[in-house]
């Protein structure tokens, strides 16, 4: 099989078990042919029926974040991943944060280490949103207010009992960006409380709507 039949074959970097097995066919051992592949490098096993083109082949980059989706599910982005992509926190994340309603689970793969984390069903079916991609194609991730509150309610050693603890745990621990978490919506947030049944992301949802009024830090 020629690369050029091969990239037509295959119209995005990522790619499943089935589309391979399209693709390889008409080969009297396709499973040999794909490890073939595999050995050679022209494609890459993320975990097992998931697969990137090689780095030889790649036309574009391939979305890590659309492979968090598709390695563990259901699930969508969150936690300090989805904190850094909406500006909330200054450091760069390399593993993919993700929370799910399933059991908690970490992925360490060829093309990056992805982790997640189990939240109640309830409090997962909110604050998801879908972001495009140039290709037509989209990847599930917290809205800004849900990747804060699933952050708070992780982190059970924090012992955050008042609104001026959560505040200084905010700027101190997770270094969260003053005027991005004035632009938090307060409302949204209280709803998500609701969902997790959480004082703390309740005290985040006060803290936010007295910050939107200009009443004080805390």
């Amino acid at each position: 099989m020629t690369n050029a039949r091969l990239l037509k074959s295959i119209p995005f970097e990522e790619f499943d078990y089935q589309t391979l097995l399209d693709v390889v066919h008409e080969y009297a051992r396709p499973r040999m042919k794909i490890s073939g592949m595999l050995a050679k490098g022209d494609i890459i096993r993320v975990k097992k029926g998931l697969y990137v083109l090689g780095e030889s082949l790649r036309r574009r980059p391939f979305s890590r974040e659309l492979l968090a989706n598709l390695i563990y599910g259901p699930s969508y982005l969150s936690l300090e991943y989805a904190l850094h992509h909406h500006g909330l926190t200054p450091e760069r994340v390399e593993t993919l944060t993700s929370v799910t309603c399933g059991r908690s689970r970490t992925f360490d793969t060829p093309v990056g280490r992805f982790s997640y984390r189990m939240i109640p069903l309830k409090a997962f079916r909110t604050g998801m949103d879908r972001i495009e991609l140039d290709d037509g194609r989209s990847y599930l991730m917290a809205v800004p207010e849900k990747a804060l509150a699933d952050r708070i309610v992780a982190d059970r050693g924090a012992g955050i009992t008042t609104r001026k603890e959560v505040y200084d745990y905010l700027l101190s621990n997770l270094r969260i960006d003053l005027d991005r978490l004035r632009t938090l919506d307060p409302a949204r947030l209280a709803e998500i409380a609701h969902r997790y049944r959480s004082r703390r992301v309740k005290l985040l949802s006060d803290l936010v709507g007295r910050l939107r009024k200009g009443d004080g830090d805390a």
